[in-house]
């Protein structure tokens, strides 16, 4: 059986030339960054490579760069780091979207339990949050808006240039979740005027356990992890130079391969959607579809059948039911709630997300194969 790999929104295979360029570092470069011996200073060395070679993906400067392990950190230091300036005593207002990973939820919850108040703004059914729904919200004590740059589950892009000119004119500071966008689109954060910005390794064909947060030149951010003072003082812990050195050369990949990429993945996903749409009919769903999406994502459901009882059905095709991060849970995700999906349609619904290795034979036969458990199912 031929494994069918649709779920690059979960996770990304590691690169080829990623796993040569790590290698090395796995091997006879082990010292210690901070170290000022030679095996020490090659490591630094690697670091700050890798710095640049994420700078130049992002356009930013490398100083404005600091690696972490992973999104939920980087969500947690530029949601936390914000929030906590002079805490105790000062306590604020945060807003954040109702499309937000859990990345994002549960430190916005974390903050309310410590006296913070925080505003969840709804989005359309189409799942685009509102520019002007977010400036309603804004207060005198706001802080902080966070809103994802591109959902994980239907693919939607949020007009984030215009909510940071709003945050902007506030005087608030503005951080995106860009975990799933980096890599498969252009994302520049000077262009999108935001402040703070979430990169993650593993959606871009790096290895698990390495992320990086953009924060723009001059602002200050409590650190959430305290130690000897890596990475500015901002993020203490001897760097994981490996995997670092992994997400710079993913960030050289993208560079290389995201304009010829955009078209490629654009075709495979529409034809994964116009052929299971045209065998399907008006019992296929596309969520978000009247929205400016990923190239590469597909969120649908599959009428009067169950989107988990289908997948069972095909072991050769992996994808998933909803957010991969939280995917054992039986209720209907936070996303599909935001946008209005009833239960019994969210029930059906699969993410299909396609990626760099991804075929038109991948595509072709994964259509025929959902095309028939469904017909399987629901008769």
């Amino acid at each position: 059986m031929r494994t069918i790999y649709l779920d690059y929104n979960a996770t990304t295979p590691v690169a080829p030339s990623v796993q040569e360029a790590m290698l090395p570092f796995l091997t006879e470069h082990y010292g210690n960054p901070s170290s000022h011996h030679w095996l020490g200073r090659a490591c630094q060395e690697a670091v700050e490579d890798s710095r640049a070679h994420l700078a130049s993906l992002l356009r930013c400067d490398p100083e404005e760069i600091i690696f972490t392990s992973c999104g939920t950190e980087s969500n947690n230091l530029a949601i936390k780091g914000t929030m906590l300036q002079g805490f105790p005593g000062e306590v604020g207002h945060l807003v954040i979207s109702a499309l937000e990973h859990p990345a994002v939820v549960a430190p916005a919850r974390f903050l309310e339990h410590l006296g913070f108040d925080v505003t969840v703004v709804p989005c359309d059914q189409n799942g685009v949050v509102d520019p002007s729904e977010i400036e309603a919200a804004i207060r005198e004590d706001t802080r902080l808006v966070s809103v994802m740059h591109a959902n994980n589950e239907i693919g939607t892009i949020q007009p984030i240039r215009q909510i940071a000119e709003i945050c902007h004119a506030h005087d608030v500071l503005i951080h995106t979740d860009a975990a799933q966008s980096v890599g498969k689109i252009w994302v520049v954060p000077d262009e999108l005027e935001v402040d703070l910005l979430t990169v993650v390794g593993h959606k871009m064909y790096a290895p698990k356990g390495i992320g990086a947060l953009y924060v723009r030149r001059g602002i200050a951010l409590e650190p959430v992890i305290h130690g000897a003072g890596h990475e500015e003082g901002v993020r203490s812990g001897t760097e994981n130079v490996a995997s670092i050195v992994g997400l710079g050369q993913a960030a050289t990949l993208a560079i290389k391969g995201i304009d010829e990429m955009l078209d490629r993945l654009t075709m495979l996903r529409d034809r994964l959607m116009n052929t299971l749409r045209d065998a399907i009919g008006d019992e296929f769903i596309v969520f978000g579809e009247e929205s400016l999406r990923l190239p590469n994502t597909l969120g649908v459901a599959f009428s009067r059948v169950l989107g988990g009882a289908m997948l069972e059905r095909i072991p050769e095709i992996c994808a998933s039911t909803g957010a991969a991060c939280h995917s054992g849970s039986a209720a209907v995700s936070d996303t599909l709630q935001a946008i209005g999906i009833k239960p019994e349609v969210a029930a059906g619904s699969v993410r299909l997300s396609i990626g760099w290795y991804t075929s038109e034979e991948d595509i072709d036969r994964a259509a025929s194969l959902l095309i028939a458990a469904w017909e399987d199912l629901h008769t």
